[in-house]
């Protein structure tokens, strides 16, 4: 298997993990990782530093660029971090080929709380209620898993191994 590609989108609403999760999970499998904020266009990180949550129009380039990447994916895989808030939004992202997501799951109070607590991140925590009212959380016919936010970085580690055995 070692020429199968893998993808995986690491998701969920901010302050859930996804940057520290995702880097930890690609070095785990021998993958490239991707942060998805840095696909953003300048004009989504000024809204969103203004207090300004995105829109579907808004989000449109930035999930494309992301699609683009996950499509154009070499061996062993990749993986992304990407809030991946709506179905429709994870339809767009596996549009070029099988992505498995792991949706990170957190609750609006601890994910404010995080977000807080983030020194120099152009996401502030009155955002955070926006996310979690558009999130639409990993559904049992999508391709992937749920995964509580709240244990540690090695504990989701380990869960994610076990999901990933004999596939890279």
């Amino acid at each position: 298997m070692a020429d199968l590609i893998r993808r995986y989108v690491v998701m969920g609403v901010s302050g859930c993990g996804k940057s520290t999760v995702g880097a930890a999970f690609a070095r785990q499998i021998g993958a490239a990782f991707l942060e998805g904020d840095l696909l953003h266009p300048p004009a989504n990180v000024a809204a969103m530093a203004a207090g300004r949550p995105l829109d579907d129009a808004m989000r449109a380039p930035w999930l494309d660029a992301i699609a683009g990447r996950l499509q154009r994916a070499q061996a062993p895989g990749l993986v992304v971090s990407c809030s991946a808030l709506k179905r429709a939004y994870r339809v767009r992202l596996a549009a070029g080929g099988p992505v498995t997501f792991v949706h990170l799951v957190l609750s609006e109070a601890e994910a404010r709380a995080r977000v807080r607590a983030r020194p120099g991140h152009f996401m502030p925590d009155s955002l955070v209620a926006s996310q979690c009212a558009a999130l639409e959380p990993l559904g049992a016919d999508e391709p992937g898993w749920l995964v509580q936010a709240t244990l540690s970085t090695a504990e989701i580690l380990q869960h994610l191994a076990a999901r990933t055995e004999g596939q890279i």
